[in-house]
This record gives C-alpha cells, sequence and structure tokens, in this order.
C-alpha cells in the first residue's frame, strides 16, 4: 500500500469516530467499529465483562513480557463550532479531546503489530477503554484482570502545544489528582427584611469562596502545584427571601499526595468553622477521582530513543491540572504516558477544538516501533521495570 493511499485510509477511518461521537459508557457503536476493524485484520479480542469498549491482544512469535496500549474511545457533551467536512453528526456531542484521534493510532498500531509479529518478542493487550472522560472508565477495565499479566502500560493524547511531528516525553507527574466536592449549607430561611431572624447561607457561601482561596495561597508550598476552584453556587429564587440552603460545588487539583491530603483536611475544617461562625450547618461531600500520573523513569530512555529513530522532535511535556484516569493502571503496574503533537488549535474541550491529521501516521509508526523496542529492551535486560513512587510534594 502506497503512502498516499495508507494516509487516506487511516484519514478515513479516523473521520468516522469523529462524525458518530458517543459519551462515556455509551460508546456501542464506536465498540462495534472498533470490533469490526480488529476482526478483519484477525486480530484476537479479548473476552472481558465490559458493557462498552473492548481489549485486543497481539501475540509475538517469541517468548517474552507482556505490555499494553491504551486509548481512550469517549466523547464530550459539547456543540462542535468547526468548519470541518467531517464534522460531528449528532447534535451536541463532539470528540473535543482527541480520543478519536486516539482510537484510531491505536487501531493501526495493532493492525501493525499483527502484520510484524513474528518480530515480536512477548505479548501486546491493546486496550481501547470506555469513559474516560467520566474518570472512572480505567477502574472498569481493571476489574476484568486484564492487566493481571501486564508489566508495563503506554498511554497517548494529543496535545495542542506541540507541532506534528513531536512527542511530549518526560517522567515524573504529567497530568494532576482530581477531586471533587460540593457543599450543602443549611440556614434559616426568612424575609430579606428582617435579617436577624434567620440564619443567611448566601454570606456563609461568600465567605467560604473567598477564604477557600487561602489554602493553595497560604497552605501549601509555593512552589508546589495545585488549586481549588469554586465553579458552582446555588442560593435561593427571588429578591426578598433569604434562602434556607445554598450549595457549592467546585474542584480541587494536586500533583502530590501530600498537597492532595493537605488541602482536603484543610478545605473541611475550613468549612466547618466557618459554617459554625455564622450558626449554618454544613454538610461536604468530597469525591476521590484519579490520582496524578506519575511517569515510570525506567521508560524515558526508550521512549526517546524510538521518537528520535522515527525523525521526530522530543520535548519535555508540561505538566497540566487536568486529569486523566490513566493513572488508576500506573498504581498497579509501571506506565508512561505519552504527548503527541497534533498542531495548534483551540484548547481541549472547546467546541473549536480539532487536530491536524497528518500527526495520524507518524503517532501510528512511532508506537508499533516503541511496542517493539519496549518487549525486546524488557526481555533482554535493557530496560529493568520500576514502579515510580508517587510524588510527596
Amino acid at each position: 500500500m502506497s503512502d498516499s493511499s495508507f494516509y487516506h485510509q487511516i484519514t478515513e477511518t479516523f473521520h468516522w469516530f469523529h462524525q458518530n461521537p458517543e459519551l462515556s459508557f455509551e460508546e456501542y457503536e464506536t465498540t462495534g467499529r472498533i470490533r469490526e476493524f480488529l476482526e478483519y485484520y484477525n486480530i484476537r479480542i479479548l473476552d472481558l465483562d465490559l458493557k462498552t469498549g473492548l481489549a485486543a491482544e497481539i501475540q509475538g512469535a517469541n517468548d517474552g513480557p507482556v505490555i499494553a496500549l491504551r486509548c481512550d474511545i469517549d466523547a464530550l457533551p459539547v456543540q462542535e463550532e468547526t468548519d470541518l467536512p467531517y464534522v460531528s453528526a449528532i447534535t451536541g456531542k463532539m470528540h473535543a479531546c482527541g480520543h478519536d484521534f486516539h482510537t484510531t493510532v491505536m487501531l493501526y498500531v495493532a493492525k501493525e503489530l499483527q502484520e510484524q509479529r513474528e518480530h515480536l518478542h512477548g505479548k501486546v493487550k491493546i486496550l481501547f477503554q470506555p469513559a474516560e472522560e467520566s474518570s472512572v472508565g480505567a477502574l472498569e477495565v481493571i476489574k476484568t484482570k486484564v492487566l493481571d499479566d501486564v508489566d508495563g502500560i503506554y498511554g497517548l493524547h494529543t496535545d495542542i502545544t506541540l507541532p506534528v511531528g513531536t512527542v511530549g516525553i518526560v517522567s515524573g507527574s504529567v497530568t494532576a489528582a482530581v477531586d471533587r466536592f460540593t457543599i450543602k449549607l443549611t440556614g434559616k430561611g426568612t424575609h430579606a427584611a428582617h435579617p436577624q431572624d434567620g440564619i443567611d447561607p448566601v454570606l456563609t457561601a461568600s465567605q467560604i469562596v473567598t477564604l477557600a482561596q487561602s489554602i493553595v495561597s497560604r497552605n501549601i508550598d509555593p512552589f508546589s502545584q495545585g488549586l481549588l476552584s469554586i465553579t458552582r453556587v446555588t442560593a435561593g429564587n427571588t429578591w426578598n427571601v433569604i434562602p434556607q440552603t445554598a450549595e457549592l460545588e467546585g474542584t480541587v487539583r494536586t500533583m502530590g499526595r501530600h498537597n492532595r491530603k493537605l488541602i482536603e483536611e484543610r478545605f473541611r475544617t475550613l468549612v466547618q468553622h466557618i459554617a459554625l461562625s455564622q450558626g449554618a450547618a454544613a454538610e461536604i461531600d468530597w469525591l476521590a477521582g484519579p490520582p496524578a500520573t506519575n511517569n515510570a523513569p525506567c521508560f524515558e530512555p526508550v521512549a526517546a530513543a524510538v521518537a528520535k529513530e522515527q525523525g521526530l522532535k522530543v520535548k519535555p511535556s508540561s505538566p497540566s491540572l487536568g486529569g486523566e484516569d490513566f493513572a488508576f493502571y500506573q498504581e498497579k503496574i509501571p506506565g508512561f504516558f505519552i504527548r503527541i503533537g497534533t498542531g495548534e488549535s483551540y484548547p481541549n474541550h472547546h467546541p473549536k477544538f480539532q487536530i491536524d491529521t497528518n500527526a495520524l501516521k507518524p503517532a501510528i509508526d512511532y508506537f508499533a516501533a516503541l511496542t517493539q523496542k519496549t518487549l525486546f529492551a524488557i526481555k533482554s535486560g535493557e530496560l529493568i521495570l520500576m514502579q515510580e513512587e508517587a510524588s510527596d510534594d
């Protein structure tokens, strides 16, 4: 197959996924399309207890370790506003985070590895993971025990800050731990003209919004990375009534275990004391999401070397306070999360987000070569897999 016809084939595959986005745990047609592709190329599909998503397996001709490659397949509830000829065909849904790119890349990596399996020293499992945007899709995959015999895992993500032909590679924390909270404040409703007869939850909420910012600015090391954002405040329904209740919602992002624990503890203390000072009651619901992605340093030399062999530029990935449930895999096995330059664009999750399809083939070639090189390096003892301890900043 000529380069031009191969490029046409992979872009057509990408266009289909982009035009047919499905939300977390609703990726039925997406899963069906992946299955059809794998079956066409005689790639074994593992029998896993997953509602959506699947995993493929390629057994090399030579004995060796087992590594996994992971992509995510879900889209976002975003109305697309690009002028692309392959714009989303589904109202209110869009691949605004590059998961269509990730899926296409890993399908063709599977195809290449299947065709080159006589050169493989070990086994490869490719995870087409559902529901990354929900932050819990990885946990559903882990429950299937598909990773129980896996020695290490790679993940990928598009990066609009890097030009096509560039990969972002760095050890340590790459994305943040993500926690979510809601606060329900209960005061005492009254007429707005008689505040002395009530307990104002709006005033209490306002103090929480202001003073919560002191946690990051005054309680954690200024050289650390972290944030606390209150993103929703709801109270009342008319102009002349002090309401009975108010509700706040927000998120905490941290790169290290120490700060993650510290912010939660400090936040709970601060909220309760502010509420107490006003005579209100506070109920806090804290929802812990994925930890920070934590790239094992042992993978960095081989990942960088293969990139250079492929003619790609290597740049250190800039840490992001966005979240990634790939981190759940890294709690079980050594892993490495790689950024793929897809050209300048509007940000992830934006209605005008798009990627340069010229990034598809270099990414496919890179991950196919990286997989082969990693398997051989582990088998030969050149690469000793070690789990990196989570940052304790």
